[in-house]
């Protein structure tokens, strides 16, 4: 993950240098090289998607900054948003979102589960067949209303 992009960019490699000093632990390594379901795992995984992002942010804002009026993101997307926008630095945004990361790892070791979107416009159906499929395998609920076309459950 990002290993060309740190090749080719010194400012894509600074973010990554920045978040193994924030975090105290070599995630450029992690991205780099793996292995790939340590790097999945939801507490590395959301702080490697922060750092791609803002080393990506980086390299655009460079030739895009001046004119960027706003910046938004959803779920973790947020945070990047936040970095971009300064309201965040990097470091705190790296620390704060490992420790998202490691709680809802606990949260899915402790209570074990798994979410999948639902694409298309069913909205009106999505309550009947989460009720439809608690009876059949267990509790499913409607998550995140994300757009018209698409429902997490």
């Amino acid at each position: 993950m990002a290993k060309d992009l740190v090749d080719a960019h010194p400012a894509a490699a600074d973010v990554f240098r920045a978040a193994d000093e924030a975090l105290g632990f070599p995630l450029s390594t992690l991205c780099f090289e793996g292995p790939a379901e340590t790097l999945m795992k939801t507490h590395n995984a959301q702080p490697a998607l922060l750092t791609h992002g803002i080393a990506m942010w980086r390299l655009l804002a460079e030739r895009i900054g001046p004119h960027v009026r706003c910046t938004a993101g959803h779920s973790l997307g947020e945070f990047t948003a936040h970095v971009a926008a300064g309201t965040f630095d990097f470091e705190t945004a790296v620390k704060l979102v490992r420790t998202r990361g490691d709680l809802m790892q606990a949260a899915g070791t402790t209570r074990a589960g798994a979410m999948a979107a639902i694409l298309g416009d069913i909205d009106v159906r999505v309550r009947e067949l989460c009720e439809q499929a608690t009876q059949e395998a267990g509790v499913v609920v409607p998550a995140n209303y994300n757009s018209p076309g698409q429902v997490v459950v």
